[in-house]
This record gives C-alpha cells, sequence and structure tokens, in this order.
C-alpha cells in the first residue's frame, strides 16, 4: 500500500519558528539581493547609485567639520594654517571660519538626510515585495500546514520579519557601509595630520570595543532570543483565547484564560528585565573602552603641544575628531545587536518561504475543462498519517447533474472526501477524475474553479455582508448579489439590518447567528454557480424549521449540478439519486434512501436513531414552531 510523502521541513506546530542562532548575515544579504536591487527596476538602481554617491560626499564633508573647528580655534588664539592663508581676511577670522563651521554641519545633514530619502523607496520596496511573496507563499501551502500552525506565532514571526527587513536594509546601506567609510577617513586623518601612535591607539580602542560588542551582544541575544519566544507564546495564548471567546464564557474559564495569559507574561518579565540589564551593561563597557581611547591620544596631543610639534586647535581637532568617532562606533554596536536580531528575524521568514507545500501542480499541469461534470473516485486510499488510514479503496460515481449524499459516523472519512476532491490532500494511491480527467494533472486553480462548497462550519471575513457574498464571484454586479441572497433565502434579513448590505459581520462571522452565516455561505456558492456542488453538512447549523426552508434552495441550487452532500442530518438527503454510507472508511452500504431504510441495515440504524431524536425533541418543546421562528428572525 502507497503510504504519504511527508515534507522533510520542521513541523509548524513551533519548530518553523526556530533556527540557527548562528544565521550567516552574508547568507540572509544574498537572499535579500534580488528585492534589495530589483529586476526591471531601473529607477530603484538609480536611486541606489544616488544614495552611493551623497553617502561619499557626506562623510568628506563630516570629516571637513572638525577642521573648521580647529582652524576657528587656532584663529582665536592666533595661529594661522596653511589653508587659512589662503583666505580672505573675513574667512580666515574667527568668526568667518565658525561661520564655516556651521555650514558645513548643515551641508553634511543634507547630505546625510538626502541620502536616506533617496534610498527609503529602496528599502521599502524590499520590505513590500518579499511581504507580498510570504502572504502568496502561505496561501499555496497545503491545508495540512494551516491546520497545525499557531496563528499567533505565526504573525509574530511575519511582523518581525517585515521590520527586520527594513532594519537590514537600512541598517547596512545606511549605517555599517557609511560608518566604515568614515572609519577609513579619521585613521586617514590621524596618519596625515599626526602620526602612526594616534592611528595605533584608535585602531586598539575600534578593535577593543567592537570585541567586547560582539561577545555582550550574543550574550544578550540568547537573552533576547528567550524573550521573544515568550513574547511569541503569550501572544498566541492571548490571540487564541480571544478567538474562542464564546467557549471561554460558556464554562466560566476567564480566571483559568487570565492566569494562563500572566505565567507567560510573567516570564517574559523576567526576561525583559535580564534584557535591560544586560544592555546597561554593554552601554556602561563601551563607554569605559572609549574613554580610555579617547584619554589616550589627547594625552599624545598634550605631549605633541608641550614639545611644539602641536597647536590648541590640533587638541580640539582631535577632541572633535574622536567624539564624531564615538557616534559611528555606537552605531556599530547597535549595527551588530540589531543586524544579528535581524538576521534571525528574516532567516524565521525565509524558512516560512522554505516550507514545501504538500500539493504543487505538475510542470505539465492542464486546465480543466467540465463539459458534463462526471465525478469518479477509483480506489483511493488515504490517512493523514502513516499509522491510520481513512479511506480503503474507496469508489464510486457521481454521474453529471446527480446528487450523491455520503453518509457515516464521525470518522468515517466522509469530509476528507470533499478535501480530497478540492486537492487540499493527494491520495496514496488511486485516483479521482472529473469528466475523465485525472485531478492530480489539473492546476488547483482551474479545479477549485469548478467546484462550489457550502462548508460545515462557515467562517466569513471581517467585512460586510456584501463582501462576503461577493467572495463567490468577485466581477459579479449588486443585481447578482442580491439575487444571491434571496435564493439564499436571506435578502429578507439583510435589509432588515442596520446597513443592509454593508453591515459589517464582525471577525469570522461572529455577529450573525450560524443560520445566518450558514446562509451566506450559500448565497456565495449560489453566486459563484460552479459545474460540480459541494455540501459538507451544509444545515448542520440550523434549526428543523429553518433547515427545512433552507433545503429549497439547496435542491435550486443543485439543480443540473453534479453534487456530493455529506450530510450528518439524513432528513435533507432523502431525495438523493445515491446514498453511501461509510464505515470505517469502506462503503459498507449503498442506494437510494427508501430502499436502505427497508435493508434494516447501518443506514436503517442510523435513519431510526435520529427519527427517534427529533421526535424527543419535539415533545420537549425545544423545536420552535414556524411562526414563532419567523418572529425570532
Amino acid at each position: 500500500m502507497a503510504r504519504p510523502k511527508r515534507s522533510n521541513t520542521p513541523s509548524p506546530g513551533g519548530d518553523q519558528f526556530r533556527i540557527d542562532a548562528q544565521a550567516s548575515l552574508l547568507g540572509t544579504i544574498d537572499r535579500l539581493w534580488p528585492y534589495i536591487w530589483p529586476h526591471g527596476r531601473a529607477d530603484l538602481k538609480t536611486r541606489i547609485y544616488l544614495a552611493l554617491g551623497l553617502l561619499i560626499l557626506a562623510k568628506v564633508v563630516t570629516i571637513a567639520v572638525p577642521y573648521g573647528f580647529k582652524f576657528a580655534t587656532d584663529a582665536l588664539t592666533g595661529k594661522r594654517d596653511a589653508f587659512t592663508e589662503h583666505l580672505p581676511a573675513f574667512a580666515a577670522g574667527a568668526l568667518g571660519l565658525t561661520i564655516g563651521y556651521g555650514a558645513l554641519r548643515i551641508l553634511m545633514a543634507l547630505l546625510t538626510q538626502g541620502r536616506d530619502a533617496l534610498f527609503a523607496s529602496v528599502a521599502m520596496h524590499a520590505v513590500r515585495r518579499l511581504a507580498y511573496d510570504v502572504f502568496v507563499h502561505l496561501h499555496a501551502l497545503s491545508l495540512r500546514y494551516h491546520l497545525e500552525r499557531k496563528t499567533g506565532g505565526l504573525t509574530r514571526v511575519l511582523e518581525r520579519g517585515r521590520n527586520a527587513i527594513e532594519t537590514i536594509v537600512r541598517m547596512i546601506m545606511l549605517t555599517g557601509v557609511p560608518t566604515a567609510v568614515e572609519f577609513v577617513l579619521i585613521l586617514g586623518v590621524f596618519l596625515f595630520q599626526f602620526d602612526w601612535r594616534y592611528v595605533a591607539a584608535v585602531l586598539i580602542m575600534i578593535a577593543a570595543y567592537l570585541g567586547f560588542t560582539a561577545l555582550a551582544t550574543n550574550w544578550r541575544i540568547g537573552i533576547r532570543r528567550s524573550m521573544n519566544e515568550s513574547d511569541q507564546d503569550a501572544n498566541t495564548k492571548a490571540i487564541d483565547s480571544l478567538l474562542n471567546f464564546e467557549t471561554v464564557k460558556y464554562f466560566g474559564a476567564e480566571d483559568r484564560e487570565a492566569a494562563r495569559y500572566d505565567i507567560a507574561m510573567e516570564r517574559y518579565e523576567k526576561l525583559s528585565v535580564r534584557t535591560y540589564i544586560s544592555l546597561a551593561v554593554l552601554n556602561a563597557g563601551q563607554a569605559a573602552i572609549f574613554t580610555f581611547g579617547l584619554v589616550a591620544v589627547m594625552a599624545l596631543c598634550v605631549s605633541g603641544i608641550r614639545a611644539g610639534r602641536n597647536t590648541v586647535g590640533d587638541f580640539v581637532l582631535i577632541n572633535a575628531m574622536m567624539i564624531q568617532l564615538y557616534q559611528p562606533l555606537n552605531f556599530m554596536g547597535l549595527l551588530y545587536r540589531e543586524v544579528k536580531q535581524a538576521v534571525i528575524d528574516i532567516e524565521l521568514m525565509f524558512n516560512i518561504l522554505g516550507q514545501a507545500p504538500e500539493v504543487e501542480d505538475r510542470g505539465d499541469a492542464t486546465t480543466l475543462n467540465v463539459t458534463r461534470g462526471d465525478v469518479r473516485f477509483e480506489n483511493v486510499r488515504f490517512g493523514y498519517d502513516s499509522a491510520r488510514e481513512v479511506l480503503k479503496g474507496l469508489s464510486f460515481t457521481i454521474p453529471a447533474g446527480h446528487t450523491v449524499a455520503v453518509v457515516g459516523s464521525s470518522g468515517a472519512g466522509k469530509s476528507t472526501l470533499s478535501r480530497l476532491l478540492f486537492r487540499f490532500y493527494e491520495p496514496w494511491s488511486g485516483r479521482i477524475t472529473i469528466d475523465g480527467q485525472d485531478i492530480a494533472g489539473v492546476t488547483q486553480t482551474s479545479l477549485r474553479a469548478a467546484i462550489g462548497m457550502v462548508p460545515q462550519d462557515t467562517v466569513l471575513f471581517n467585512d460586510s455582508i456584501g463582501y462576503n457574498i461577493r467572495y463567490g464571484r468577485w466581477d459579479a454586479g449588486e443585481d447578482e448579489v442580491r439575487e444571491a441572497a434571496r435564493a439564499a433565502q436571506i435578502d429578507g434579513f439583510i435589509q432588515r439590518v442596520t446597513g443592509s448590505y454593508e453591515a459589517q459581520v464582525g471577525e469570522r462571522g461572529l455577529k450573525l447567528s450560524g443560520g445566518e452565516k450558514q446562509r451566506v455561505a450559500i448565497a456565495r456558492t449560489i453566486l459563484k454557480g460552479p459545474p460540480i456542488l459541494v455540501l459538507d453538512e451544509a444545515t448542520s447549523a440550523l434549526d428543523t424549521f429553518t433547515e427545512r426552508d433552507i433545503q429549497e434552495a439547496l435542491r435550486r441550487v443543485s439543480e443540473n449540478r453534479t453534487t456530493l452532500v455529506i450530510a450528518h442530518r439524513l432528513t435533507t438527503i432523502v431525495d438523493a439519486d445515491e446514498i453511501i454510507v461509510l464505515d470505517k472508511g469502506v462503503i459498507a452500504e449503498r442506494g437510494r434512501h427508501e430502499a436502505l431504510v427497508a435493508k434494516g441495515g447501518l443506514y436503517a440504524r442510523l435513519w431510526n436513531r435520529q427519527r427517534e431524536a427529533d421526535v424527543d425533541a419535539e415533545q420537549d418543546g425545544s423545536a420552535l414552531p414556524p411562526d414563532l421562528v419567523a418572529a425570532a428572525e
């Protein structure tokens, strides 16, 4: 027997949110490069060139700023420099040089901000494109992934991933590269203006500063990662609890849910405190190392002034240059910390992109061509895991325009049929055909366009009623939407609510009753108008009288369509052309309703049990009469 081929990718239950902490920066940049340097976007590439040009100019001006301070200081002490001797009298004076110093600072700011503004489009385009690719890929992943994933954790990963893209692009291009250029220019100034001892002192300071920063940051990242995991855990618990708001209320579990959330937040609190403490240690160490280097070069200059080799302006120049060096050095610490974390966050996002869809279109996949609508299951075997086979060689046909109902106890494999028909999963063996075409050989888009679905559990988008109905066929006009609503017997309800078709349904459609949501789903499918229809216990959320009202609408929808009905209430399928009774993954009985009841087998037992339950419900008064149902609506 064939067994399912499972992906070697990490389990979406949580492992996809963990990666190697030593993720390579170069590897991440290599994967990001197509987004930073987009194909076919000459305008963005031009912006990159212009931004780099402004970057170089800004750093040259940055190095010139301390010289303006030096020249002004020397002018105040009566010293003249070879550069200032060639300037006009006013410009060479202390006031003129001070004004020049201010002008250089303004020019430096303008060049830097211009560079940032030019590069913003590049960075945000990369964020948008990668976020779009991840979103599209998530929809391409198979149903198994989405059933197992944790929504709160996943949204947290995507949020941090988007922020990390912007961080790494802007940090490297707008902080890392400019800082490296500034280091080289400052070392060149020290070597040209003073001597090698100054360069050696600065290099030792930079090496010690960056080494300490790397060690401390690696220590902090371990704490930060644990903090993020606890934050993710708390967020997951909060979202899960809020999505199950009604269930929490049913069982009076508010205190228990609050306690679970507080435990997660307590861990987050402790790790957050450790993060702040480690940051204080890092900042104090960086300040101490820089101060030692600053004092060393200024002491060398003091010695040079006493020996007559340097001026007071040189002393001011060194101080200004070192203070100016502190900012990029501090940025290097920030750069290391943020880029290190950003690499982890981006790799988590790329790890999601690395999840291979369980079901993919073949390279030679064709478009499904539905001429009649015959659906055939041929010896289909399938299970959700290799330990348990759900369908055991199932074979049956739904002739074009006919209605076939599938019944059976819970876990018999009824809903699995619809998931296989939609190709959410692939059979282990056997095949499913539509008009003789194996659905494994057609595109998923064309397959799903040909099938309409009214699911057992209808979840609506947090938008208007009209939006949710129009989801069946987006280009439908207003009249078509209203006609579909009338066919589903929900138009009257819509007309009575405030806002009519623009009324909001709330998250997951919680503002509507189960029956109202189900009717919206039916209207959506009517609007789609597919040749093949699947009703997965489509009236399970309706009371007895509403169910009877809506059956006529479902019959009209099913007319001239190949229909597969997955039924729980047997009263809804008495008119089916054929009823298939599943038991433990095999067909136990098949035939029309009357014949199966007369046979006295499994179907007859299910029918009698359900009829007895309906009679008991009516005797208990739990079923409202039609006039009260109408009044309640």
